[in-house]
Protein backbone atom coordinates (compact mmCIF):
# COMPACT_ATOMS: atom_id res chain seq x y z
CA UNK A 1 0.00 0.00 0.00
CA UNK A 2 1.02 3.56 -0.73
CA UNK A 3 -1.00 5.60 1.75
CA UNK A 4 -0.91 9.19 0.55
CA UNK A 5 -0.54 11.96 3.08
CA UNK A 6 -3.46 14.42 3.25
CA UNK A 7 -3.87 15.89 -0.21
CA UNK A 8 -4.21 19.61 -0.87
CA UNK A 9 -7.79 20.65 -0.14
CA UNK A 10 -8.41 17.99 2.51
CA UNK A 11 -8.98 19.08 6.14
CA UNK A 12 -5.62 17.93 7.54
CA UNK A 13 -3.46 19.00 4.60
CA UNK A 14 -0.22 20.68 5.68
CA UNK A 15 2.05 19.59 2.81
CA UNK A 16 2.25 20.72 -0.79
CA UNK A 17 1.48 18.25 -3.55
CA UNK A 18 5.21 18.14 -4.27
CA UNK A 19 5.95 17.06 -0.70
CA UNK A 20 3.18 14.47 -0.77
CA UNK A 21 4.50 13.18 -4.09
CA UNK A 22 8.06 12.93 -2.80
CA UNK A 23 6.98 10.85 0.19
CA UNK A 24 4.88 8.59 -2.06
CA UNK A 25 7.79 8.05 -4.43
CA UNK A 26 10.13 7.18 -1.56
CA UNK A 27 7.66 4.57 -0.34
CA UNK A 28 7.26 3.30 -3.91
CA UNK A 29 10.99 2.86 -4.36
CA UNK A 30 11.33 1.04 -1.04
CA UNK A 31 8.56 -1.36 -2.07
CA UNK A 32 10.05 -1.92 -5.52
CA UNK A 33 13.50 -2.54 -4.04
CA UNK A 34 11.98 -5.41 -2.08
CA UNK A 35 10.30 -7.00 -5.11
CA UNK A 36 6.71 -6.31 -4.11
CA UNK A 37 4.21 -7.84 -6.55
CA UNK A 38 2.01 -4.76 -6.96
CA UNK A 39 1.25 -1.28 -5.63
CA UNK A 40 -2.02 0.29 -4.54
CA UNK A 41 -2.30 4.08 -4.21
CA UNK A 42 -4.90 5.39 -1.77
CA UNK A 43 -5.87 8.83 -0.42
CA UNK A 44 -5.67 7.50 3.13
CA UNK A 45 -4.85 10.86 4.66
CA UNK A 46 -7.99 12.62 3.46
CA UNK A 47 -10.09 12.09 6.59
CA UNK A 48 -12.97 12.58 7.03
CA UNK A 49 -13.82 10.88 3.76
CA UNK A 50 -16.54 11.89 1.33
CA UNK A 51 -19.57 9.65 1.36
CA UNK A 52 -19.91 10.09 -2.40
CA UNK A 53 -17.88 11.70 -5.15
CA UNK A 54 -14.61 13.40 -4.22
CA UNK A 55 -13.76 16.85 -5.50
CA UNK A 56 -11.85 17.60 -8.70
CA UNK A 57 -8.84 18.69 -6.64
CA UNK A 58 -8.51 15.15 -5.28
CA UNK A 59 -8.82 13.57 -8.72
CA UNK A 60 -6.22 15.97 -10.12
CA UNK A 61 -3.73 15.40 -7.28
CA UNK A 62 -4.13 11.63 -7.34
CA UNK A 63 -3.72 11.53 -11.12
CA UNK A 64 -0.51 13.55 -10.99
CA UNK A 65 0.97 11.45 -8.16
CA UNK A 66 -0.17 8.08 -9.53
CA UNK A 67 1.30 8.90 -12.94
CA UNK A 68 4.71 9.38 -11.31
CA UNK A 69 4.31 6.09 -9.42
CA UNK A 70 3.28 4.22 -12.58
CA UNK A 71 6.31 5.59 -14.42
CA UNK A 72 8.63 4.48 -11.61
CA UNK A 73 7.03 1.05 -11.38
CA UNK A 74 7.26 0.54 -15.15
CA UNK A 75 10.98 -0.17 -14.77
CA UNK A 76 10.12 -3.47 -13.05
CA UNK A 77 6.73 -3.96 -14.76
CA UNK A 78 5.02 -3.78 -11.37
CA UNK A 79 1.26 -3.20 -11.67
CA UNK A 80 -0.26 -0.20 -9.92
CA UNK A 81 -3.82 0.21 -8.67
CA UNK A 82 -5.94 3.08 -7.33
CA UNK A 83 -8.45 3.37 -4.49
CA UNK A 84 -10.32 6.65 -3.96
CA UNK A 85 -11.79 6.69 -0.45
CA UNK A 86 -14.30 6.32 0.87
CA UNK A 87 -15.82 4.84 -2.24
CA UNK A 88 -15.61 6.75 -5.52
CA UNK A 89 -15.06 4.15 -8.26
CA UNK A 90 -15.68 6.68 -11.04
CA UNK A 91 -12.84 8.84 -9.76
CA UNK A 92 -10.59 5.81 -9.25
CA UNK A 93 -11.29 4.59 -12.78
CA UNK A 94 -10.56 8.05 -14.20
CA UNK A 95 -7.28 8.29 -12.28
CA UNK A 96 -6.28 4.80 -13.42
CA UNK A 97 -7.13 5.49 -17.05
CA UNK A 98 -5.22 8.79 -17.11
CA UNK A 99 -2.17 7.50 -15.21
CA UNK A 100 -1.78 4.05 -16.72
CA UNK A 101 -2.72 2.15 -13.56
CA UNK A 102 -4.01 -1.37 -14.15
CA UNK A 103 -6.66 -1.93 -11.50
CA UNK A 104 -8.90 -0.13 -9.04
CA UNK A 105 -10.15 -1.14 -5.62
CA UNK A 106 -13.82 -0.55 -4.86
CA UNK A 107 -14.76 -0.73 -1.18
CA UNK A 108 -18.52 -1.13 -1.83
CA UNK A 109 -19.27 -2.45 -5.31
CA UNK A 110 -22.63 -4.16 -4.76
CA UNK A 111 -25.22 -4.03 -1.99
CA UNK A 112 -25.08 -1.44 0.77
CA UNK A 113 -23.12 -0.94 4.00
CA UNK A 114 -23.47 1.26 7.05
CA UNK A 115 -20.28 3.32 7.45
CA UNK A 116 -19.09 6.42 9.28
CA UNK A 117 -20.06 8.29 6.09
CA UNK A 118 -23.62 6.98 6.35
CA UNK A 119 -25.22 4.29 4.21
CA UNK A 120 -23.13 3.71 1.08
CA UNK A 121 -24.60 1.86 -1.88
CA UNK A 122 -22.68 -0.04 -4.52
CA UNK A 123 -22.58 1.41 -8.03
CA UNK A 124 -21.56 -1.66 -10.00
CA UNK A 125 -23.99 -0.82 -12.79
CA UNK A 126 -22.41 2.60 -13.35
CA UNK A 127 -18.81 1.49 -12.84
CA UNK A 128 -19.06 -1.25 -15.48
CA UNK A 129 -20.74 1.14 -17.93
CA UNK A 130 -18.09 3.78 -17.32
CA UNK A 131 -15.35 1.22 -17.91
CA UNK A 132 -16.90 0.22 -21.21
CA UNK A 133 -17.73 3.75 -22.40
CA UNK A 134 -14.28 5.07 -21.48
CA UNK A 135 -12.44 2.29 -23.31
CA UNK A 136 -10.93 1.07 -20.05
CA UNK A 137 -11.88 -2.60 -20.10
CA UNK A 138 -8.26 -3.59 -19.45
CA UNK A 139 -8.47 -2.02 -15.96
CA UNK A 140 -9.47 -4.69 -13.45
CA UNK A 141 -12.09 -4.12 -10.74
CA UNK A 142 -11.05 -5.42 -7.31
CA UNK A 143 -14.06 -5.33 -5.01
CA UNK A 144 -14.29 -5.67 -1.25
CA UNK A 145 -16.69 -8.08 0.41
CA UNK A 146 -18.08 -6.71 3.71
CA UNK A 147 -15.36 -4.06 3.75
CA UNK A 148 -13.67 -2.96 6.99
CA UNK A 149 -15.03 -0.01 8.98
CA UNK A 150 -18.59 -0.89 7.98
CA UNK A 151 -21.55 -2.95 9.10
CA UNK A 152 -24.26 -4.83 7.21
CA UNK A 153 -27.72 -3.30 7.11
CA UNK A 154 -29.16 -6.66 8.12
CA UNK A 155 -27.70 -8.97 10.80
CA UNK A 156 -28.88 -11.87 8.65
CA UNK A 157 -26.67 -10.90 5.71
CA UNK A 158 -25.05 -13.95 4.05
CA UNK A 159 -21.38 -13.12 3.48
CA UNK A 160 -20.73 -15.93 1.00
CA UNK A 161 -23.83 -15.12 -1.04
CA UNK A 162 -22.77 -11.48 -1.06
CA UNK A 163 -19.38 -12.52 -2.40
CA UNK A 164 -21.02 -14.59 -5.14
CA UNK A 165 -23.21 -11.68 -6.18
CA UNK A 166 -20.27 -9.26 -6.22
CA UNK A 167 -18.51 -11.62 -8.61
CA UNK A 168 -21.38 -12.98 -10.71
CA UNK A 169 -23.78 -10.02 -10.82
CA UNK A 170 -21.36 -7.17 -10.08
CA UNK A 171 -18.75 -8.66 -12.48
CA UNK A 172 -15.82 -7.89 -10.19
CA UNK A 173 -12.51 -9.31 -11.42
CA UNK A 174 -11.14 -10.05 -7.93
CA UNK A 175 -12.55 -10.04 -4.42
CA UNK A 176 -10.98 -8.65 -1.24
CA UNK A 177 -11.82 -9.86 2.27
CA UNK A 178 -10.84 -7.70 5.26
CA UNK A 179 -11.08 -7.72 9.02
CA UNK A 180 -13.32 -5.24 10.84
CA UNK A 181 -10.74 -2.42 10.87
CA UNK A 182 -7.44 -1.30 9.34
CA UNK A 183 -4.60 -3.62 10.34
CA UNK A 184 -6.85 -6.40 11.69
CA UNK A 185 -6.95 -9.77 9.92
CA UNK A 186 -9.99 -11.29 8.29
CA UNK A 187 -11.64 -14.44 9.56
CA UNK A 188 -9.79 -17.39 8.03
CA UNK A 189 -12.91 -19.55 7.79
CA UNK A 190 -14.77 -16.81 5.94
CA UNK A 191 -11.90 -16.55 3.47
CA UNK A 192 -11.99 -20.30 2.91
CA UNK A 193 -15.73 -20.27 2.29
CA UNK A 194 -15.57 -17.34 -0.11
CA UNK A 195 -12.60 -18.80 -2.02
CA UNK A 196 -14.55 -22.05 -2.48
CA UNK A 197 -17.68 -20.21 -3.63
CA UNK A 198 -16.30 -17.97 -6.40
CA UNK A 199 -14.35 -18.47 -9.61
CA UNK A 200 -11.99 -15.51 -9.26
CA UNK A 201 -8.93 -14.69 -7.13
CA UNK A 202 -9.63 -13.78 -3.49
CA UNK A 203 -7.22 -11.51 -1.62
CA UNK A 204 -6.71 -10.80 2.07
CA UNK A 205 -7.32 -7.06 2.49
CA UNK A 206 -5.99 -6.37 5.98
CA UNK A 207 -4.01 -7.76 8.87
CA UNK A 208 -1.23 -9.69 7.12
CA UNK A 209 1.86 -10.08 9.35
CA UNK A 210 4.97 -12.29 9.34
CA UNK A 211 3.25 -14.42 11.99
CA UNK A 212 0.13 -15.23 9.98
CA UNK A 213 1.33 -14.88 6.38
CA UNK A 214 1.87 -18.60 5.80
CA UNK A 215 -1.63 -19.67 6.82
CA UNK A 216 -3.48 -16.82 5.07
CA UNK A 217 -1.53 -17.10 1.83
CA UNK A 218 -2.33 -20.81 1.70
CA UNK A 219 -6.00 -19.88 1.22
CA UNK A 220 -5.80 -16.71 -0.89
CA UNK A 221 -4.32 -15.47 -4.14
CA UNK A 222 -2.36 -12.83 -2.25
CA UNK A 223 -2.74 -9.98 0.22
CA UNK A 224 -2.91 -6.21 0.37
CA UNK A 225 -0.66 -5.04 3.18
CA UNK A 226 -0.04 -1.62 4.67
CA UNK A 227 0.14 -1.33 8.45
CA UNK A 228 2.55 -4.22 9.01
CA UNK A 229 5.22 -2.67 6.79
CA UNK A 230 5.05 0.85 8.20
CA UNK A 231 7.40 2.45 10.72
CA UNK A 232 6.34 1.48 14.24
CA UNK A 233 3.37 -0.36 12.74
CA UNK A 234 1.53 2.95 12.25
CA UNK A 235 -0.50 3.05 9.04
CA UNK A 236 0.13 6.74 8.38
CA UNK A 237 3.94 6.47 8.74
CA UNK A 238 6.44 5.78 5.91
CA UNK A 239 7.28 2.27 4.76
CA UNK A 240 9.90 0.70 7.05
CA UNK A 241 12.50 -1.22 4.99
CA UNK A 242 13.29 -3.62 7.84
CA UNK A 243 9.65 -4.48 8.53
CA UNK A 244 9.05 -4.87 4.80
CA UNK A 245 12.01 -7.21 4.35
CA UNK A 246 10.87 -9.33 7.29
CA UNK A 247 7.40 -9.70 5.84
CA UNK A 248 8.62 -10.41 2.32
CA UNK A 249 10.95 -13.14 3.56
CA UNK A 250 7.97 -14.85 5.17
CA UNK A 251 5.81 -14.37 2.07
CA UNK A 252 8.44 -15.80 -0.26
CA UNK A 253 8.97 -18.76 2.07
CA UNK A 254 5.21 -19.39 1.98
CA UNK A 255 5.26 -19.25 -1.82
CA UNK A 256 8.17 -21.71 -1.97
CA UNK A 257 7.77 -24.19 0.91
Amino acid sequence: MIHLQPLPGSPRSTHSRGEVTARALRDTQTLLDNNIDGLLVENYGDLPFHGGAVGPETVAAMTAITTRIVDLAAETRTPVGVNVLRCDPAAALAVALASGARFIRINIHTGARLTDQGVLTGQAHQTLRNRSAWGANEIELWADVAVKHSLPLSPAEDLVEGARETRERGLADRLIVTGPATGTPADLEEIRQISDAVDCPVLLGSGLTPDNAKIFLAHTAGAIVGTAIKRNGRTEDPVDPDRLRSLMQTVRAADNP
